[in-house]
């Protein structure tokens, strides 16, 4: 099963303020230069999603109405979400933060039939939250996740094991999890337009075509998909970007910037328990081409100078052929087992951990703003 919030961030700000029900509403940056990562079914009409620039957004829609994202509160109901769904099943994977997929293998027993269990968690969702869902069901993973998203919103779609192959006998290739638009216009070629045409070749051919994805993409198609609802474990990675109201080149600028993310990441790290070994620099330049550098620790870390540096050396090897509009950098690499140190290896740079907790522990008591870097006072400023 597949729960789905619909249109969740510009749910919750139309929930929490009544002016704003009813009216084209989208999430996102505060300038023009921004992107939207949420829009309303209201502001949906007019071409609006998430993912487009705010300009473009304005432009399909003039009366949008933007609004900056509120994380916090937004993970708040999250885990009221979440909370609902271990009440029908401790097998739960959140898959982001508005969806999750719910194993309900042998539910019935306990709650009636498949589609009283969309019903009752609907109806849950809504009284602890205010929000509506859309909710799939299929014995198939995958096949799940499309459901919720075929009556939307707050729609309730089962797709029973005896309707499995007729529905994917019809199915556009492109409704298919991880086949965007450059692999349809490939399968096009082969005469493949929905899921069904897969079938009249074996999955040996289509590997022989397409690689690995080929035969997952056959699988798929037979209405096969190994993986099962997993809840997830451990986080994969900690990160911080930004985009800039002004595109810039000025180095000296850039490294504040990874100052002050390398900050907030390793205060995450720390707060959280976490330790990575791997830095990875972002950069978006103003063509909106994109690169990432990373580099791995010989041991993890959660210190703050110690991301900042390597984040520093990163962003040195890169050259800036044009302006940057956007920089980020994120620790990964979580939870590696120690590695004996060969005999002719330096050691790695003491961390300053106790600093670096008592800062966290100031903020955290008096706010973020309580103690600020002498590098970042004047750019804290601007």
């Amino acid at each position: 099963m597949h729960i789905d919030m619909d249109a969740f961030f510009a749910s919750v700000e139309q929930l929490d303020n009544p002016e704003l029900r009813g009216k084209p509403v989208a999430v996102g940056g505060s300038s023009d230069r921004g992107v939207c990562s949420a829009a309303s079914y209201e502001a949906r009409r007019f071409g609006v999603r998430s993912a487009l620039s705010v300009v473009k957004a304005r432009q399909l829609c003039p009366e949008l109405i933007l609004v900056p994202g509120r994380m916090g509160r937004y993970k708040e109901l999250s885990g009221k979400v979440m909370a609902v769904l271990h009440e029908f099943s401790p097998v739960v994977e959140q898959a982001s933060v508005d969806e999750a997929y719910l194993d309900a293998t042998g539910l019935e027993r306990l709650f009636g039939p498949i589609e009283a269990i969309g019903r009752m968690i609907k109806e849950r969702v809504r009284a602890e939250t205010g929000l509506t869902c859309s909710v799939g069901a299929a014995p198939i993973r995958f096949l799940a996740k499309i459901a919720s998203d075929l009556d939307k919103p707050d729609g309730l779609s089962i797709i029973h094991p005896h309707e499995v192959h007729s529905f994917l006998r019809e199915l556009p290739v492109g409704k298919i999890p991880g086949v965007g638009k450059k692999m349809r216009e490939g399968l096009k070629r082969f005469g493949v337009y929905r899921a069904g045409d897969l079938l009249r070749h074996d999955r040996v051919y289509w590997e022989g075509r397409l690689g690995k994805s080929g035969g997952i993409l056959h699988d798929r198609a037979r209405g096969i998909d190994p993986n099962p609802v997993e809840p997830v474990g451990a986080a994969k990675s900690c990160s911080a970007e930004n985009t800039f109201h002004e595109d810039t080149g000025d180095r000296s600028l850039l490294r504040k910037w990874l100052l002050a993310q390398s900050e907030r990441v390793g205060a995450d790290l720390r707060r959280h328990g976490y330790k990575g070994r791997t830095v990875t620099l972002k950069v978006k330049f103003s063509d909106f081409r994109q690169i990432t550098r990373s580099h791995s620790l010989e041991s993890p870390t959660d210190n703050t100078a110690a991301i900042f540096d390597l984040a520093v050396e990163l962003l040195e090897e890169v050259d800036l052929p044009r302006p940057v509009r956007l920089i980020g950098v994120g620790v990964s690499n979580f939870g590696d087992k120690p590695r004996q140190m060969s005999l002719f290896e330096q050691p790695a740079k003491p961390e300053n951990s106790k600093l670096d907790r008592a800062v966290d522990a100031i903020r955290e008591k008096f706010g973020a703003s309580a103690l600020t870097r002498a590098e970042l006072l004047e750019f804290r400023k601007k």
